[in-house]
């Protein structure tokens, strides 16, 4: 099991140790008073990538060996806009051909070292295969005509906030946008397919509603040992699939509630999942002042509500996407809000710890593999 996690928030990103007796506690920052948006630790190699969001001085994207320290890559980066072109979403808001956020990254298969997916704010998904010396934008989803209409939902732009590569075949590479759907491709990104058939999304027309193409897809996870077992917490609900994406049934009673940011597929057993539920649109904060984490074990068809350990008064603790995290056991897991946060469970979430320190407002939590 992993000893090790990887807190990225507003301020900076943490390195927590766990001590004997199941006690997390900070061991190392760096980054320090920077936004840290999205940390990758490569289970291939044990460097860490970690991406920054400067604001006004731009993205930027970092390195570290194994036993090294931390150097400066190249950042995801745009080519110019053609001159005259009217680039706009689906809500006829301009889109900006220009990094404004890292959202999402992930390693590509054992096979292919150094391989690279990131995922962006303005939508765009761009490939590394030289560890981040260098990025190429993947044009065949960049210029495909359904890009133009993908929404920005909460994020104001459309964003890639999901990948997940298939561990079987790393060609495989499933995408979740908000708001696009869920997109895959078999051939590392040279074309793609749309799935979603069965997402539902409320708040569009009638004619619409099942619309594969404007579904706000949250976050997507898969599980590793059954591939073709998928996971999505959508804007309205929580949907499941048995054959990797193409179809997608929604979970039903789902209590306190079926909205939230977060999910998090069990690496093993392809029936179990976890999510954190919160009050939707104006609100996103906890049910009730509760935090709570629910999961299913049979495959989306009931849920519990798991909340021993957790602040059940007035906790206004949301968890985003990426906040949720599982170990490759299944047993050890993490979830860090947007308050700073950060709970710990060693027994599939059957019962929680906070930790000591009060953090920054927190964006990711990754364990680091055992190697």
């Amino acid at each position: 099991m992993s000893d090790h996690l990887l807190v990225a928030t507003r301020k900076g990103l943490f390195t927590l140790a766990r001590a004997a007796g199941g006690i997390w506690d900070v061991a190392d920052t760096a980054f320090y008073g920077d936004n840290v948006s999205v940390v990758l630790p490569d289970p291939r190699d044990g460097r860490v990538y970690a991406a920054l969001d400067h604001g006004h001085f731009g993205v930027k994207f970092h390195r570290k060996e194994p036993a090294g320290a931390w150097q400066e890559c190249a950042a995801p980066t745009y080519p110019e806009k053609p001159e005259g072109l009217d680039d706009r979403d689906g809500m006829g808001t301009p889109v900006p051909w220009a990094t404004q956020r890292i959202f999402a990254l992930e390693a590509g298969g054992a096979e292919e070292p150094g391989a690279l997916w990131a995922g962006t704010l303005p939508g765009g998904l761009f490939r590394s295969t030289d560890g981040g010396a260098s990025w190429s934008l993947l044009r065949s989803l960049w210029d495909h005509p359904k890009r133009r209409e993908w929404m920005g939902g909460g994020l104001g732009l459309p964003a890639i906030g999901a990948i997940c590569v298939d561990p079987r075949d790393a060609a495989r590479v499933h995408i979740g946008i908000s708001c696009g759907g869920v997109w895959m491709t078999a051939d590392r990104g040279e074309s793609w397919q749309i799935r979603g058939q069965g997402l539902r999304a409320e708040w569009v027309p009638p004619e619409r509603i099942y619309d594969p193409n404007i579904q706000d897809v949250h976050m997507l996870a898969q599980c590793r040992a059954v591939p073709e077992r998928m996971w999505v917490q959508h804007h309205n609900g929580i949907f499941h699939s048995s054959d990797a994406g193409r179809s997608w049934t929604e979970a039903a009673g789902v209590q306190p509630s079926a909205f939230g940011f977060a999910a998090a597929a069990h690496p093993l057993d392809p029936d179990t999942a976890w999510f954190v539920p919160a009050i939707k649109d104006e609100r996103r904060v906890p049910h009730d002042g509760a935090l709570v984490v629910t999961r299913t074990r049979d495959g989306g068809q009931s849920f519990e509500a798991l909340t021993n350990g957790l602040p059940q008064r007035h906790a206004y603790d949301l968890v985003l996407r990426h906040g949720l995290a599982v170990d490759e056991t299944g047993r050890r897991l993490a979830i860090g809000s947007s308050t700073g946060g950060l709970w710990t469970s060693e027994d599939g979430g059957e019962s929680w710890r906070g930790i000591e320190a009060r953090l920054p407002p927190i964006h990711q939590v990754r364990f680091v593999p055992a190697r």
